[in-house]
């Protein structure tokens, strides 16, 4: 009789030793420990549960419930399990962050606004009268500029608040722009001496820059390409700053044009004294006043807003005592103190006087005479 253990078929001839003496030469290396058995991918139902209609005789285990090895393990039971359950939750909290950081960081879309080149128009001003000369203060004290500020004092911001697409600190960012805009083109003193161009240079848009190289190495009065369009410059060969306290008097303005979109409009006259570029500049007597009015609309989307730069798209420029003759593309090219008037006619633009002066196709103006007050009206010359 068969015992537990022994062959199926009995002990094989010439083998003996009995049972004890058969297990240990043929199964030694086989231990069915309790870890081999629940590793087993295949369990054998109970003889009860074979009992049943269409059982089966054994069933399959699932990776889940405990290892697929066939090979005796060592691991505690329901090892497989936590894994498995703690790799469904990784998942889903990775799932879920990903779309809390899409939700509460959405992604800003790339503008796709175009930049427009600067479309400029420079009038010269001509006399009316000889240009009275002498010492800066002197001349400052009786002009229409006595009571401007100095230098960037000049240039105030305006109330702010925010639009309906841009916050109030985008609203200041544009206008702070704006300014140092108008204090690198209008103020600097290598700017205005023609020596420099890059204090301008590195606050315009990307897209205006070969527009700006173009003016400035070959300048045109063609609407596009007047250096004297996006900064203020004197011609080195005729006239240089006397004095570097420039006076200055403006307004600057906001609006939200679209839901890209940021423009400011700034209006300001910027006085300079001047002196002839072969005079001393220690010599008190011989300086004379030449005044510029700028108008300028300078455009911010968030891109220009983030790098701090801005989109120079239009210019209105008017500034005297010049002669009609000169081209001021290039450079003013001031009528000194003590030159006679140049042109006459009967109507005279004041670049001092506040609100929006009247356009003109024609190419020279005359600068009204200076008055305390200055108010003549703004009428150019064609």
């Amino acid at each position: 009789m068969a015992v537990p253990g022994d062959p199926p078929d009995g002990t094989p001839d010439g083998i003996g030793g009995g049972d004890e003496e058969f297990r240990s030469d043929e199964y030694r290396s086989v231990v069915f420990d309790e870890d081999f058995v629940r590793a087993a991918r295949l369990q054998e139902f109970s003889a009860q549960e074979r009992m049943g209609e269409h059982a089966r005789a054994v069933r399959s285990r699932s990776i889940w419930s405990g290892g697929g090895s066939s090979r005796p393990r060592t691991s505690t039971p329901g090892r497989g399990a936590r894994q498995g359950m703690l790799l469904v939750l990784l998942i889903a909290v990775a799932f879920a962050a990903a779309v809390y950081m899409g939700l509460s960081n959405p992604t800003v879309p790339l503008s796709t606004s175009r930049t427009d080149p600067l479309s400029s128009t420079v009038v010269p001003l001509a006399p009316s009268t000889a240009v009275p000369g002498g010492r800066p203060v002197d001349l400052y004290a009786k002009s229409p500029a006595a009571d401007y500020r100095v230098g960037a004092a000049g240039i105030t911001l305006p109330a702010v608040r925010r639009t309906h697409h841009f916050t109030e600190g985008q609203v200041v960012t544009a206008l702070s722009i704006a300014k140092d805009y108008l204090v690198q083109s209008s103020l600097d003193p290598d700017v205005l001496a023609g020596a420099a161009t890059r204090p301008v240079r590195v606050l315009l848009d990307p897209d205006q820059l070969a527009q700006f190289d173009r003016s400035m190495t070959s300048p045109s009065g063609d609407g596009r390409h007047a250096a004297t369009g996006w900064l203020v410059r004197f011609d080195p060969g005729t006239a240089a700053v006397a004095d570097t306290r420039v006076r200055v008097s403006g307004t600057l303005a906001f609006d939200e044009v679209s839901a890209d979109i940021l423009e400011v409009f700034t209006d300001h006259t910027f006085v300079y004294a001047v002196r002839p570029a072969t005079g001393s500049p220690a010599a008190a007597e011989g300086a004379s006043l030449f005044t510029v009015r700028r108008e300028l609309r300078l455009r911010f989307d968030r891109e220009d807003l983030a790098a701090r730069r801005a989109e120079l798209v239009q210019a209105y420029v008017m500034a005297g005592p010049q002669d009609c003759s000169t081209d001021p593309a290039e450079g003013f090219r001031p009528v000194l103190a003590g030159a006679g008037p140049t042109t006459v006619g009967p109507a005279a633009s004041d670049p001092y006087a506040s609100g929006s002066p009247r356009r003109t196709a024609g190419l020279c103006g005359v600068l009204a005479p200076p008055t305390a007050a200055g108010t003549a009206p703004v009428s150019p010359a064609p």
